[in-house]
């Protein structure tokens, strides 16, 4: 008798046991389908705002294009006061494409994009990729969550040199991976576009800072961590090196190609 008695509270406590364990695995699963569904809404809401805000930012340049035409002048020279042209004249944000991102990338670049006022140094485009991006001064952890950002020392765009270029391998420069040699690259301003062709594509360490250096031609050289889906710090740098293939500069709505200048 006593030891059925035992036993029937044995049977009782496991019961209960499995109905906790059940209970705690439900609770889990709400919360990992919360939080999946928060992320999603990250994500999406990232999407949304970049491509509303990306698309009148090209809305603005449009207007300062047409006003450059109008006026006669250059659209650099046209822009309002207010807008921090460069020298070498400036272009606005593209839309941005998401789908090779990191989520920790996104988010940071939904934090940070709504307190961007500065207009970018240029635009920078692959084709091959689809990227698309804009081209900021700097390359600070808030620059380079909404941007990809020229390196300090480097040629600015329209200048004679190297223009080091450095972005996130789960943000904008993830596609590079895909990037061949022989592949194009393009760099817009507002007084018209550089088209590069990628001759070089190196694995450096991060102290091999010499693939900035000037080179005999105009060039481009992009930076960005290696291995792309490295866990922690990446410990070496992905370089793509390309050289000027030809100028197109618009003035007052006109364009012509020029042949590539040489050092």
């Amino acid at each position: 008798m006593w030891k059925s008695r035992k036993s029937a509270d044995g049977e009782n406590g496991n019961r209960e046991g499995r109905a906790h364990g059940r209970s705690v695995l439900i609770w889990i699963e709400r919360i990992l389908l919360v939080s999946g569904v928060a992320l999603v809404g990250v994500f999406a809401a990232a999407r949304i705002e970049a491509f509303l805000a990306s698309r009148a930012a090209l809305r603005q340049f449009a207007a300062l294009e047409t006003a450059a035409h109008i006026r006669g002048g250059t659209a650099a020279e046209t822009a309002p006061s207010g807008d921090k042209l460069s020298a070498s004249g400036q272009t606005n944000l593209p839309p941005v494409d998401f789908s090779l991102w990191g989520e920790r990338r996104i988010r940071a670049y939904k934090q940070s994009g709504g307190e961007q006022s500065r207009i970018p140094l240029a635009v920078l485009r692959i084709p091959k990729i689809h990227l698309e991006a804009p081209l900021a001064e700097g390359t600070d952890d808030f620059t380079l969550n909404h941007s990809v950002g020229r390196i300090a020392g480097t040629a600015r765009p329209g200048e004679v040199g190297n223009i080091g270029i450095a972005g996130h391998r789960d943000g904008f420069f993830r596609g590079l991976k895909d990037v061949v040699v022989g592949d194009a690259i393009e760099l817009q301003t507002l007084k018209g576009t550089d088209v590069y062709i990628v001759d070089q594509i190196q694995i450096v360490k991060p102290t091999q800072v010499e693939v900035l250096q000037p080179r005999s031609v105009p060039s481009l050289t992009l930076v960005t961590c290696y291995p792309f889906f490295f866990l922690g710090s990446a410990p070496q740098r992905y370089i793509v090196m390309a050289s000027l293939s030809r100028e197109i500069h618009g003035e007052a709505g006109n364009l012509e190609t020029n042949p590539p200048s040489t050092q």
